[in-house]
Order: C-alpha cells, then sequence, then structure tokens
C-alpha cells in the first residue's frame, strides 16, 4: 500500500513540475534587473487559467497524499 503512494506521489510531483514549467511567461533577463514587466498585472484567460488552476488542484492533492503518507508511514 505505501509502494502505491509513493508512486501517486512521484507521479503527482512530476506533472507539478511540468505544469508549473508550462506556466512561465516570457520573463526576460531585463525584468530580473528592474525592465517593465506589465504582464504581471494582467488577467489569465484561456489556457493560462486552466493551468492556473489545474496547478492548484495537484498541489492541494499532493499535499493530501503527503499527509496520507505521513499516516501511513509514520
Amino acid at each position: 500500500m505505501e509502494t502505491l503512494f509513493y508512486v501517486v506521489q512521484i507521479v503527482l510531483a512530476i506533472t507539478l513540475i511540468g505544469v508549473i514549467l508550462l506556466q512561465v511567461k516570457s520573463a526576460g533577463l531585463g525584468s530580473a534587473f528592474g525592465g517593465s514587466d506589465a504582464s504581471i498585472y494582467t488577467t489569465r484567460r484561456g489556457l493560462d487559467q486552466v493551468l492556473f488552476q489545474f496547478t492548484i488542484v495537484l498541489s492541494v492533492v499532493f499535499l493530501i497524499t503527503s499527509l496520507i503518507v505521513l499516516r501511513v508511514t509514520g
């Protein structure tokens, strides 16, 4: 049973990393040095909104599975 939770956690972690990396917009090097980045204040639409909400759901599911693994193994 523990192995199943470990596999689920690994799959969730890899998926969460992928979804987060898909969200990264073109944050150029200029914005790192104080350049103007107007995309911070725009609303999310379409795929951006779906990825944002999917990230939240995945992170909550990952947290719940982590707590379950802690309870089962601990």
